[in-house]
C-alpha cells in the first residue's frame, strides 16, 4: 500500500448525531494507523458538523469530514465511496459502534489476506443491542459460511430465510463496489439493502470472520410499526430496484450458489416490501401491493410471476388481499419483534 492508501475506509454518515457520534468514532480510532474515517455531515442542524471538524483537527492523518446538503443516508455513503482511499470499505452508522477486540481481528485478518491478494467481501457477525431492555442478539453465519478461510460461492451453504448479508455484516473491497457501478438514491430509506445486493455478482472471493464486530442499536425513533408503514414506499422502491438489478437466470449458468443467494435475498426483500405496505396502509395497502406486483411484472413478467406464486410461500400469503391478509401481516411483524427486536 502507498503512503496515501489505507487498509480500510470507514464511512460514518451523520445527521443531527451530536448525542451519540463520539462513541461511534472513538470505537474506530484504535485502527487509526490503518484506516481512513470519513465523517459525512449530511446537512445537520445541531453540533454534528463542529464535532466532526474537531475530530479531523485532532486526527488529520486519519479523519476527513464532508459537509453536504441533506441528501439522506445513501447520499452519505455515495460521498464516502467517492473519497475512499482504503482497499476495503465499511459503513458504520453514527448511532452504532465497533467492538474493540473484533476491530483488531478485522484489521489483522485483512492485512494477512492482502498478502495473498485479498478478498472481495469479508463478512463478520453483528450484535443487536436493544436500547431500552439491554437485550442482545448475535447474528452469526457459521451455518452458511465456513469460517477462517478464503471461500468461493461454491463453498457456501444454505442461508436461513431470515439470514441476510447486511450493511452491518459486510466489509467490501472498495474496487468491487466501484466495479458494480453502485450509486444509491437520495433521501430514500432502506437503501442499505441496495448497497449490499448490487455488488454481489462481482464478488469472487469471500471470507467469514466469526467475530462480533458491529454493534447495532435497536429502539431509536424511526423503528416503530408506524414509521415502517410511512416508509413503505421507499421499501417498495428499493425492492423493485433489487428485483431489476441482476439477471439471476444468466448468473445461474456460471455460478449456481451465487444465484441461489441472490434469489434468497431478493425473495426476502419482496416479502418485506409487501409486509411494510400492508401494515401501514389498511385497505389502501391492497391496492398498493397490487400496483407493486404489476410494476414487477412489467419489468420481467416471467420472473415476477414465478416469485409471486412458486418461489416463496411468504410472498403469496402476505399478499393475500382483504382483512385476513392484513391481520397476518401485523401478526407476522409483531411475532418477529418478539423473536428478535430488529428494525
Amino acid at each position: 500500500m502507498t503512503n496515501e492508501e489505507k487498509l480500510i475506509t470507514f464511512v460514518v454518515p451523520c445527521y443531527n448525531s451530536q448525542a451519540y457520534m463520539r462513541k461511534c468514532v472513538d470505537s474506530l480510532l484504535p485502527a487509526e494507523k490503518h484506516c481512513q474515517i470519513i465523517i459525512v455531515d449530511d446537512g445537520s442542524t445541531d453540533e454534528t458538523g463542529a464535532i466532526a471538524d474537531a475530530y479531523a483537527e485532532a486526527h488529520p492523518d486519519c479523519i476527513e469530514v464532508v459537509h453536504q446538503p441533506n441528501g439522506g443516508h445513501g447520499e452519505g455513503i455515495n460521498s464516502g465511496l467517492a473519497r475512499a482511499r482504503g482497499r476495503y470499505f465499511k459503513v458504520v452508522d453514527s448511532d452504532d459502534w465497533a467492538d474493540l477486540n473484533a476491530l483488531n481481528q478485522v484489521v489483522d485478518t485483512l492485512l494477512s489476506l492482502e498478502k495473498e491478494g485479498g478478498v472481495d467481501l469479508m463478512i463478520c457477525n453483528y450484535v443487536y443491542e436493544q436500547l431500552e431492555t439491554g437485550y442482545q442478539k448475535v447474528m452469526r453465519f457459521a451455518n452458511a459460511l465456513p469460517p477462517g478461510r478464503v471461500l468461493t460461492w461454491a463453498d457456501t451453504k444454505g442461508f436461513h430465510i431470515t439470514q441476510q448479508l447486511s450493511l452491518h455484516s459486510c466489509i467490501y473491497r472498495t474496487e468491487t463496489i466501484r466495479k458494480s457501478g453502485l450509486h444509491l438514491p437520495r433521501k430514500v430509506f432502506y437503501e442499505d439493502n441496495l448497497f449490499v445486493y448490487t455488488p454481489l455478482p462481482y464478488v469472487e472471493k469471500l471470507y467469514y470472520l466469526d467475530a462480533d464486530f458491529y454493534r447495532y442499536y435497536v429502539g431509536r425513533e424511526g423503528q416503530s410499526m408506524a414509521q415502517v408503514g410511512k416508509r413503505s414506499g421507499d421499501q417498495r422502491l428499493v425492492s423493485t430496484r433489487i428485483f431489476a438489478a441482476h439477471d439471476i437466470d444468466e448468473i445461474r449458468k456460471r455460478d449456481k450458489k451465487l444465484a441461489k443467494y441472490l434469489h434468497h435475498s431478493m425473495s426476502f426483500m419482496l416479502i418485506v416490501a409487501v409486509l411494510f405496505t400492508r401494515i401501514g396502509h389498511g385497505k389502501e395497502g391492497d391496492k398498493l401491493v397490487k400496483e407493486f406486483w404489476d410494476g414487477l411484472i412489467e419489468i420481467n413478467p416471467k420472473k415476477a410471476k414465478k416469485m409471486r406464486v412458486f418461489s416463496r410461500a411468504g410472498v403469496l400469503i402476505l399478499s393475500m388481499p382483504g382483512p385476513i391478509g392484513r391481520w397476518l401481516c401485523r401478526f407476522f411483524f409483531w411475532f418477529s419483534h418478539k423473536l428478535v427486536p430488529f428494525n
